[in-house]
């Protein structure tokens, strides 16, 4: 890359002063600059909710930055000034929590954005948007949700480590239940699709919590805990499963993991009267 083609500043402010470079990791800007963009594999002991999982993935960014020479001459008198650089961090590393619902996928500068979404449909092809009504969904209805990373190079795929619901729109709920953790999944459970893709495709029926009984109405919110793999691995990826699935207080999720949430999913009970 040459400085022309990047977003490069200088910082007066410090002694010595720098050069600050913000240049994107996309695969068609590291194709332009000629730079590489490797994905090596580790082994370590996931932590918490995740100690089933024993391998990390590192990506490793290396290149160089060239000055950029105006003369139009078959020579030049100017010195030629070139950086090299090479970045090691976890893939995970490029997952950040944000808001609800949406996410930002990047690099530490922030350059390499994609944004991870949480569809929910209501059929088995995931293309007709779930309608919620206002009495609540029937119990049992089969709900299909749909994990999507877009804007992102096609080196990685999505992975869901985790899926549960609470009963408030936050992951750090009090109470929660484990639609799946790993392979180890809810009886009514089915995972079609799983680091795979950039899509992940999972579905199960619409149920209620024990919590709200005696409302007409249980309210719940969906939440998918969620990484990036590197295609070629993402098989070896895929947890062992050991522990039984229960209602628990979740634990606190690990740094390389992002966390998507749905809207609120309501179910109803016919017949029952609301007492509070």
């Amino acid at each position: 890359c040459t400085f022309l083609l990047l977003n490069c500043l200088s910082d007066w402010t410090v002694n010595p002063p720098v050069l600050l470079f913000n240049f994107s990791i996309s695969q068609e800007v590291l194709t332009l600059c000629g730079n590489n963009m490797n994905v090596r594999i580790t082994s370590q002991v996931g932590s918490g909710v995740f100690s089933d999982f024993s391998q990390i993935q590192f990506v490793n960014v290396s290149g160089l930055i060239n000055s950029w020479d105006p003369s139009t001459s078959t020579i030049t008198y100017r010195q030629q000034l070139m950086y090299q650089f090479s970045c090691l961090y976890p893939l995970q590393y490029l997952v950040n929590n944000t808001e609800l619902s949406v996410l930002a996928v990047k690099d530490n500068n922030g350059t390499f954005v994609s944004t991870l979404s949480m569809g929910l449909y209501s059929t088995a092809d995931y293309t007709t948007k779930l309608q919620i009504p206002g009495s609540g969904l029937q119990l049992k209805t089969r709900i299909y949700v749909q994990v999507k990373a877009t804007n992102l190079t096609n080196k990685f795929n999505v992975l869901l480590d985790r899926c549960y619901a609470t009963t408030s729109p936050y992951p750090t709920s009090s109470t929660s239940y484990d639609l799946f953790i790993g392979c180890n999944r809810d009886a009514q459970t089915k995972i079609d699709w799983n680091g795979i893709s950039q899509v992940a495709l999972f579905s199960f029926e619409a149920f209620r919590f024990v919590e709200h009984k005696n409302r007409s109405i249980s309210t719940f919110y969906l939440h998918c805990a969620t990484r990036l793999c590197e295609n070629s691995t993402c098989a070896s990826l895929l947890p062992r499963c050991v522990r039984k699935r229960e209602v628990q207080s979740p634990v606190q999720k690990s740094s390389d993991v992002a966390t998507v949430s749905s809207g609120p999913i309501s179910t109803r009970v016919d017949n029952v009267t609301d007492l509070y």
